[in-house]
């Protein structure tokens, strides 16, 4: 049994206050309060980080929290990845960088102008708090007996106390960059099974991250235990096979009336709760068990402002959308997860693959920042930047080297650049960048990579895993040429333009043994002729400009040679939707992605899941909350509501509105808060007539596709659009006109 401490410090105001900040960083987590209130709504910060290279704090204004007189400050300090435990219950893996501990500094500016500081030393008092486990992996444990009413007040008698020890910890210690962990939402449960005596699972209706919370009325020392799971057995029981398992937290009672509880220092992702050792309140209970009166869930993640909504008239895109939006809300903690409960883990592909979908939906840009901060850190002095970061744990391979997610540290910078005119981030990372490259051309043959995953989980004979369709060094040695094409345009920004030339020159020489290599020019296809082989060849502009056409009408046959279904997996599935959207063949994208039939979006929510599953086929023994396979989301609002930046454009200061009318929908209604301002499209579509209103943003200019052919009779606000001032005719092409218009709102109607 373990328990964690609680630290506390009284201290003194005696002359009027102008401001009060506590700086605190705790290695672990922590839970911090002032003369008894809990400060702020943070849930299990600092965040993560890579606690061997550096450690987080979080500034708090205390300012109106003190009083004058005698003041306390409380501490509570969770594990965390600072301290992983050896127990019997589940840990993807044991880390041990140390017990928690924490540092702070609370710095008192008064009216007067003097300034007094108090800091964390031996002045401290600790003692053992309530929790008498905690696990990121595990659970916790609470024991309501061992509390110690008032001890975060600066009335209570701490004699019996410790003095806290000095410690050491990270070399360095930087400010949070990501927005913090907050609970979001509440769920309630929408139904209740009893299993056996004194066993219930509550059902509440949305797979998500975050904790249970009970509202329990029982006899000192009575334990409830709680199993939170996505998925249930047969017999209806918590099925943790594919989220890790076990997976529980237990709370002692006290015994004195109702009691409120939820876990501290750790999450989960489930829809179910399984509740053993109560009885609903309103149920018999001969055994005279607790009485559960309510059971909730609630929702963490990132505290990310939502920045842009979709909707349309194809239900199917509805649904999928909201599936996949819950995925990318449970893996926003202070990283980009794989899942939140299995490894909550950043592995790196996610963020760079994702990201051009997720940052549409939510601001990420400080989320962003500090991925990338934690690459810099865990980058290894040969220059590897491992698949996760932080790297808590050493993996073997091919779980540590594979391009595929090592280039994240050049293209997630790159794209915060291009996504928020983030130009500093350049700077700061091309140092990394630079080390990356170098070490990617030691470990090329022939200008060929071979290591790494390849297209992970995509979809083949086998069950999912290594990719299957594309051969990896296609994936990996075009990640190798796009890399080099981004250090040389961030070269050319930071004014370094001999480091251009010398990329400019490489990736010449990549594009070409990479055609060499891997180019049929009688097929016109590459390697295998996967959909990620040639969509990810025609994206990173390695196919020759001859065989463009010909390439991507192999991607269309091979889709309808399927049936339209797909096969591309987690690195190649977002450039098949990229490629054929900017082809204009969103048909196609809306074929695939109709059906139910088989493995996809709509498979996923047929077999029930209300968030995307690892796998394209919502696999039980894998993680049923994983957004690494949401890339649809980008086609949602740059497809079909139309809303994209335009070729050379920087946080969306050049704009296309090109919306695409497709299969069976009528409408569609997107907007994006850009960095701007907001960028609104709502269009709708009956026989012979296509309506359009924009919403432009102040010092933005936008091209507009209206799907018109010549003779269309356009009008802007009931004026033919030759006479409306702002607004300029181009040409028809494609089936399109195009206009140019300024900042503003705008209403289009075109006739035919």
């Amino acid at each position: 049994m373990m328990f964690l401490p609680l630290l506390r410090k009284t201290f003194s105001v005696n002359k009027p206050l102008k401001e009060a900040t506590l700086y605190i960083c705790g290695l672990g987590h922590f839970d911090m309060s002032v003369n008894g209130h809990k400060v702020g709504d943070h849930f299990l910060d600092p965040g993560w980080t890579q606690y061997d290279k550096q450690a987080l704090y979080v500034p708090f204004d205390l300012t109106n929290k003190l009083v004058k007189g005698n003041n306390a400050i409380g501490v509570m300090l969770g594990n965390g990845f600072y301290f992983i435990p050896r127990d019997k219950r589940y840990r993807k893996m044991t880390g041990q960088f140390g017990y928690p501990k924490m540092i702070c500094r609370l710095v008192l500016e008064y009216k007067d102008g003097s300034v007094s500081n108090l800091v964390s030393d031996e002045s401290w008092k600790t003692a053992p708090g309530p929790i008498t486990f905690t696990s990121i992996y595990g659970g916790e444990d609470y024991n309501a007996n061992l509390e110690q009413p008032g001890w975060n007040t600066a009335d209570f008698n701490d004699a019996a106390w410790r003095n806290a020890i000095t410690v050491t910890g990270s070399p360095m210690v930087n400010a949070q960059a990501a927005d913090p962990l907050k609970i979001m939402q509440e769920f309630a449960p929408v139904s209740k099974t009893q299993l056996s005596k004194g066993v219930w699972v509550y059902d509440l209706g949305q797979n998500a991250s975050g904790i249970p919370e009970i509202t329990v009325r029982g006899k000192k020392g009575d334990t409830v235990k709680i199993i939170p799971a996505e998925l249930l057995h047969e017999d209806g029981s918590a099925n943790q096979n594919g989220s890790g398992k076990a997976y529980y937290d237990n709370y002692i009672l006290k015994g004195d009336g109702p009691e409120t509880w939820h876990p501290q220092f750790t999450y989960y992702g489930f829809r179910y709760l399984q509740v053993e050792g109560g009885v609903p309140q309103g149920d018999a209970n001969p055994a005279h068990l607790p009485v559960v009166i309510a059971v909730k869930g609630l929702h963490t993640r990132n505290s990310a402002a939502t920045v842009g909504d979709f909707t349309c008239s194809n239900d199917l895109f509805n649904r999928t959308f909201k599936l996949i939006d819950w995925s990318m809300k449970s893996n926003m903690a202070s990283l980009f997860t794989d899942c939140p409960h299995r490894e909550k883990l950043g592995w790196l592909e996610e963020a760079h693959l994702v990201g051009s979908s997720l940052r549409y939906n939510y601001d990420i840009h400080r989320l962003a920042l500090k991925c990338i901060s934690d690459m810099r850190l865990t980058q290894t002095p040969e220059g590897l930047i491992p698949e996760i970061a932080p790297e808590f744990t050493k993996f073997v391979e091919p779980f540590r080297d594979s391009p595929e997610w090592g280039s994240n540290g050049i293209i997630l910078p790159w794209y915060v650049y291009e996504w928020y005119g983030d130009t500093e981030v350049l700077a700061q990372s091309y140092d990394m960048m630079k080390r990356y490259l170098a070490y990617l051309g030691t470990k090329a043959n022939d200008h060929i990579l071979t290591e790494g995953l390849g297209d992970w989980y995509d979809l083949g004979p086998k069950g999912p895993g290594y990719s299957q369709q594309t051969p990896k060094g296609i994936t990996a040695t075009a990640f190798y040429y796009y890399d080099l094409t981004i250090a040389a345009k961030t070269a050319v920004l930071l004014g370094k333009s001999q480091d251009a030339a010398t990329y400019d020159k490489l990736a010449i020489t990549v594009r070409s043994a990479y055609n060499k290599a891997f180019f049929n020019t009688e097929t016109n296809e590459y390697g295998t002729g996967s959909q990620t082989a040639n969509a990810i060849s025609v994206y990173m502009d390695l196919v020759e400009p001859q065989y463009k056409e010909a390439v991507i009408n192999n991607i269309v046959k091979d889709l309808r040679d399927r049936g339209n279904s797909l096969t591309a997996g987690d690195i190649g599935f977002r450039y098949l939707l990229r490629v054929l959207d900017d082809a204009g063949r969103s048909d196609m994208i809306y074929a695939m992605n109709s059906r139910t039939d088989v493995p996809g979006y709509g498979y996923q929510l047929a077999h029930g899941a209300t968030a995307l599953t690892e796998s394209w086929g919502a696999l039980p023994s894998v993680s049923n909350n994983h957004f690494m396979l949401g890339h649809i989301m980008e086609w949602f609002y740059s497809g079909l509501g139309g809303i994209r930046a335009a070729p050379g454009a920087i946080a969306m200061n050049k704009i296309e509105i090109r919306p695409e009318v497709v299969g069976d929908v009528t409408f569609a209604k997107a907007k994006y808060q850009s960095p701007y301002g907001n960028i609104a499209t709502d269009w709708k579509t009956e026989t012979g007539k296509f309506e359009l209103t924009v919403q432009i943003p102040a010092n933005t200019k936008a091209v507009i596709y209206l799907p018109a052919n010549e003779g269309a009779a356009i009008t802007e606000g009931g004026k033919s659009i030759k006479s409306v001032k702002g607004v300029k005719f181009l040409v028809y092409k494609d089936g399109k006109a195009i206009i140019e218009a300024g900042s503003g709102i705008y209403h289009f109607i075109a006739v035919k």
